[in-house]
């Protein structure tokens, strides 16, 4: 049984373990105003808005794509849909502004783009805040629209704060955020959904259901029940576990200090983190997925998913993280480097779990560079990506990691071309041969995302580019810039 609210009114709903919250709304709920496009969370055709209590006890809305999200998530949440936001003729601030600009033709996307549009507007009136450029990109970049153009509804999005309208009951009612913060749900253990609480929880039901499907986010694994029509007989989801949120300063078993992520915090969790502390790292998020998805997406997630064109491994393998593993005979530290086994396979046993990742702290004479192509510049795949650091010591590189995804079966470093240049100079002969001792260190294969001579041309491209970065960081000289420089304004 879920429990849960929906456009402020309580709801119980028995749901099977692989039911998606689109289809909990249009095929038990008769909520059809949320529409299904692609099925992948690509489109944002079905983005609803997930209310949660904040540490201050009010809730707060985030937007997320309902084809992907499993029902029982919703155990203890509000779900707000696009037939909660109006009554009657009366429409809330971000409909009246879409219809006052014309943003809508054909209407199937509409609803979607309603929904990121609210999350804004909420998000606006609990902490006011310029409407810049940017975060308007990264609202409406979950959402496609075939008909209108993007004109009126960014035109609709910059007027919504100042377009009177109507506002739900629900919006202000202090009695429905103190239920959600003190009565979250009873735990989800039937139906094949288990939720625990209690990381000790989360251990015991690994080791009771082996075979269960592990899921945070979902934004990846739910792909399998949309694309694939799997039917997950069992699914732990370990969002609820408190052990897996924290994220705090410490130190890995070698005493490096740096930042311990829980495996499930989210990507918009991470933000202000990696906007700090490893600028490449955030502006990697924005080409990682949209605003959909990194409000449910994990970084515990996309390490233990183990694809070899997941974002974030190839900068782990960068940074030389480690991870925490927790089974039933405690914890252990493990290099990121030694996780990754094989195509999908790693080093958890089977009753184990991902704890948490370490991310060391970047020391000042040390840099990280992040570069994804893809075919899409935002929301997309990767072809390929490249995630490198490095040091310069007396003039010398130093501590060279040069990681890639979607060049093997597993994302991994390239050491032959890193031995090429550690310890050397980075002169132009260095940095060619570290392209060369490419061909030994991958053998890329072929598939729709891009042929096996384009990732290993486009890897050393990767290279080239790194090489002029170098050279840039090393002449100092801000008045006039690289190639680099110009090629990095580009991609950003």
């Amino acid at each position: 049984m879920i429990e849960f609210f929906l456009n402020g009114r309580p709801r119980r709903v028995d749901a099977e373990a692989h039911l998606s919250v689109l289809d909990l709304l249009r095929e038990r709920l008769n909520q059809t105003g949320t529409k299904e496009g692609c099925a992948s969370g690509d489109c944002g055709a079905c983005t609803v808005a997930i209310g949660e209590p904040d540490a201050d006890g009010n809730l707060r809305y985030h937007s997320a794509n309902a084809c992907i999200m499993p029902a029982h998530q919703l155990n203890g949440r509000h779900l707000v849909t696009v037939e909660g936001l109006s009554r009657g003729d009366e429409l809330h601030p971000c409909q009246a502004a879409m219809v006052e600009h014309h943003g809508s033709q054909c209407g199937f996307c509409t609803p979607g783009i309603v929904m990121s549009l609210f999350t804004l507007h909420e998000d606006d009136r609990a902490r006011p805040a310029p409407l810049t450029p940017e975060r308007l990109e990264a609202a409406l970049g979950g959402n496609l629209c075939r008909c209108t153009g993007y004109r009126p509804i960014r035109d609709a999005a910059l007027a919504m704060g100042d377009t009177p309208g109507f506002r739900p009951e629900w919006l202000d009612d202090d009695a429905l955020a103190q239920t959600l913060a003190t009565n979250v749900g009873e735990p989800a253990t039937h139906s094949g959904f288990y939720q625990p609480r209690r990381l000790d929880e989360l251990v015991e039901l690994r080791a009771r259901h082996p075979d269960a499907r592990l899921v945070a986010g979902g934004t990846d694994l739910w792909l399998e029940v949309t694309q694939n029509l799997a039917d997950f007989a069992e699914v732990i989801d370990v969002t609820r576990v408190e052990q897996l949120k924290v994220l705090e300063a410490g130190h890995d078993a070698s005493g490096r200090p740096g930042m311990w992520v829980g495996a499930a915090v989210t990507y918009t969790q991470l933000e202000p983190l990696f906007a700090e502390r490893y600028p490449a790292f955030h502006h990697l998020l924005h080409r990682l997925g949209s605003g959909q998805v990194r409000n449910r997406g994990t970084l515990g997630g996309n390490v233990a998913n183990a694809s070899p064109i997941g974002d974030t491994p190839p900068v782990l393998l960068a940074l030389d993280a480690c991870l925490r593993l927790t089974g039933p005979g405690g914890s252990r530290e493990l290099a990121a480097a030694d996780f990754f086994i094989d195509y999908k396979k790693t080093a958890l046993a089977p009753d184990e779990c991902l704890e948490a990742i370490f991310l060391p702290t970047l020391a000042a004479d040390r840099q990280l560079k992040v570069w994804k192509l893809s075919k899409r510049r935002e929301d997309d795949i990767s072809a390929v990506l490249g995630a490198f650091s490095w040091a310069l010591k007396d003039g010398a590189l130093a501590e060279v990691r040069l990681a890639f995804g979607g060049m093997a079966a597993i994302p991994a470093r390239a050491t032959g071309a890193e031995a090429a240049l550690e310890g050397h100079a980075p002169s132009p002969e260095r940095f060619a041969a570290a392209i060369d001792a490419l061909a030994e260190d991958f053998q890329p294969m072929s598939d729709v995302r891009g042929s096996s001579d384009y990732r290993r041309h486009a890897a050393a491209a990767l290279i080239e580019r790194l090489r002029l970065v170098v050279a840039d960081a090393a002449s100092q000289d801000s008045q006039h810039p690289t190639q680099e420089v110009m090629l990095h304004a580009y991609a950003h």
